[in-house]
């Protein structure tokens, strides 16, 4: 049988045996969203939005959380190393440069390149839930939010969070050194809130083995991490409606980047990085009304060294202010109106971009209009200033018509990106640059899109609902890195002479449809134990009208199926989640390395509590031991076994 066919009919069993279970304590729509600027139930969003709560998270067999991400039906994180070494994040086709990820909703999408936006500088013991909006948001959240919105919310900033004390954590130790930690608490006293968390995942990596190619021997290395996230938050509650909440957060990495970014023999890359994170937020809310403040400073250093051979060292150190003031007021019972201002500053100090920096600010308003019960309406206009692009409108408009046991939806709306430092100018200050290397483009455009979707969400029960989305995006000036002869390019006055690059360009009408499919199901299996099942499946063609070959636009998986099924059960827990991608098939001939057109892995995760507090945990990743890679060159790690112990104070 094709594989494709044995796919569809793994899928479509799946679904259909949700009936087979029994019944839940609560509904899947009750949840309110904070993705939409104003709290909605996720029936009155018109998005396909989906909500992963921190009891989930906490139980699924992952090691960082771009390794979590990878399993929330709808996204793609296409890795260069396991336990979060470097992942790059993408959505409906979009590449990883087009999807916002946010930080309790402020934006922590890097300046400098779009491969540091999974570098997410918060502990997963901090996390209160995840939210994420499929599909095009820049009416709300500015440029980059043209796939989707990932946000991080900690319990700090989460005004629902309920646990009042908690000490949470677990330790394991594996193959080649292996530590993998994470560690939390959340203390309540009064009206002040005190939460923190530490991770680690540190090791000496898989030897990847000598591969011979022609006479050359390409060598035996290590795919070595080092890598540490921490985070502190603070949240007090004041008389007549006052809040202030704060947090600071650390991320430190070291690792080998060999053939990251490119399949040169000569690629012994290693890298280190550190990003803080400080954010601080200042709310009065009202029966009617609230406003808020919210501050961030985010600054990354990077170290990239190619070779140690010789002189090839990069150092970056890059700024990013952000402010932004949201009103949100209620106008009557079927009204709702948010305003609000941002306003951004960026720099970069870079031995090879140069030194650089720009201002941007944007303001917007969104309503939500709901007539009666059934229908909800909610539109957004946004206007955006910034020195690449001058003045952009976004606006976008969201429709649900809710009926017992299932809710229709349809959206539309624009969507911006602006080219990021990377993009402008990587490789302008090196002299006599050798040929294949990325060269920025500092006359580049911003890439414009319009979007739209439809869809409905089937409540098949109280504990099981189904969600199916078709969507479009028309796009133009596509940002992109595309072969390209020095002849051909401005300003080669550091090129050699007939000698082939990839051009940073903006390419034209690229066109992308694709069909979302979605399971969710939880189940109660009576006090504190519990299963969560989730299942999603995404097919997506992306095409341009000029037919151009280029690194990103089109790497995305074209068949894509997340799973994950987590559980409780008196003294047991654990969790089993599985991957499979079709994609285009690569092959890189200077390294001997493929890139295959399928793959399946699968992780898993088991823990029996010795007492309530205490308990033994086992996590294999790579269950099956499949040799897979998601960037060309770039080895995944072979099966990995760890064992330790989890505690829940």
């Amino acid at each position: 049988m094709n594989p494709i066919k044995k796919v569809f009919l793994c899928l479509l069993g799946a679904f259909l045996a949700g009936p087979l279970f029994a019944q839940i304590s609560a509904d899947l729509d009750t949840l309110m969203v904070q993705k939409e600027r104003i709290p909605l139930r996720l029936a009155e969003t018109g998005r396909n939005i989906s909500v992963i709560e921190k009891e989930e998270i906490m139980q699924m067999a992952f090691t960082s959380l771009d390794d979590l991400l990878q399993y929330v039906p709808g996204i793609e994180v296409q890795s260069r190393n396991a336990f979060g070494a470097q992942g790059d994040i993408t959505m409906r086709g979009a590449t990883f440069s087009q999807v916002l990820v946010l930080v309790d909703g402020m934006r922590l999408n890097d300046p400098l390149t779009a491969h540091f936006n999974s570098y997410i500088p918060v502990a997963p013991a901090e996390i209160a839930r995840i939210e994420v909006l499929r599909g095009a948001a820049a009416a709300m959240y500015g440029a980059d939010a043209v796939g989707g919105v990932i946000n991080i919310i900690t319990k700090a900033f989460d005004p629902t969070y309920q646990d009042e004390n908690e000490i949470s954590g677990a330790v394991n130790f594996g193959e080649n050194r292996l530590v993998n930690a994470q560690q939390g608490f959340a203390i309540k006293k009064g009206r002040s809130f005190f939460s923190g968390g530490f991770s680690m995942n540190q090791s000496d990596g898989q030897l990847v083995e000598e591969r011979v190619l022609d006479n050359t021997t390409l060598e035996a290395y290590r795919n070595y991490f080092d890598i540490k996230t921490m985070g502190f938050s603070f949240a007090q509650q004041f008389g007549a409606g006052w809040f202030l909440q704060a947090r600071v957060g650390y991320d430190d990495r070291d690792f080998s980047a060999r053939y990251f970014y490119t399949s040169s023999p000569a690629d012994k890359s290693v890298e280190q990085t550190q990003t803080w994170w400080n954010q601080l937020r200042v709310a009065k809310v009202g029966k009617k009304s609230s406003t808020d403040i919210n501050l961030v400073y985010k600054n990354n250093t990077d170290q990239f060294v190619f070779s140690p051979d010789f002189a090839s060292t990069n150092n970056h150190v890059t700024q990013l202010w952000n402010l932004n003031l949201n009103h949100l007021r209620s106008i009557s019972d079927g009204f709702s109106l948010q305003t609000g201002l941002q306003l951004d500053s960026r720099a970069i100090e870079s031995n090879d971009r140069g030194n650089h920096d720009d201002i941007h600010a944007g303001i917007y308003a969104m309503g939500v209009y709901r007539p009666d019960l059934r229908w909800n309406l909610t539109g957004s206009l946004r206007l955006d200033y910034d020195e690449n692009y001058d003045l952009e409108f976004t606006p976008q408009l969201n429709i649900s018509y809710v009926l017992p046991g299932m809710t229709l939806r349809a959206s539309a709306g624009r969507s911006i990106r602006a080219a990021n430092y990377t993009e402008r100018f990587v490789s302008f200050n090196l002299m006599n640059l050798t040929p294949g290397r990325n060269l920025g483009n500092p006359d580049l455009m911003a890439e414009r899109s319009w979007s739209q979707e439809l869809g409905f969400d089937l409540q098949i029960s109280e504990q099981w609902q189904l969600r199916t989305t078709g969507f479009l995006r028309q796009s133009d000036n596509l940002i992109d890195y595309v072969e390209t002869n020095a002849a051909d390019i401005p300003n080669n006055q550091n090129l050699q002479a007939d000698a082939n690059y990839f051009f940073a360009q903006n390419i034209s009408e690229v066109s992308t449809q694709g069909l979302e499919l979605e399971s969710w199901y939880r189940q109660s299996l009576g006090a504190d134990n519990w299963l969560i099942w989730s299942l999603g499946y995404t097919y997506l063609n992306t095409s341009n009208a000029e037919g151009i070959v280029s690194n990103y636009i089109s790497s995305h998986a074209r068949h894509l199926i997340n799973t994950n099924l987590s559980f409780r059960y008196q003294a047991w827990e654990g969790s089993v989640n599985g991957l499979y991608k079709q994609r285009d098939p690569q092959s890189a001939a200077p390294i001997n390395a493929d890139l295959a057109a399928a793959y399946m892995v699968w992780n898993t995760r088991l823990a029996y509590r010795l007492t309530p507090e205490l308990a033994l945990n086992v996590m294999v990743h790579n269950l099956f031991n499949v040799e897979y890679a998601d960037i060309l060159g770039a080895r995944m790690p072979d099966r990995w076994i760890m064992a330790g112990v989890k505690f829940d104070l």
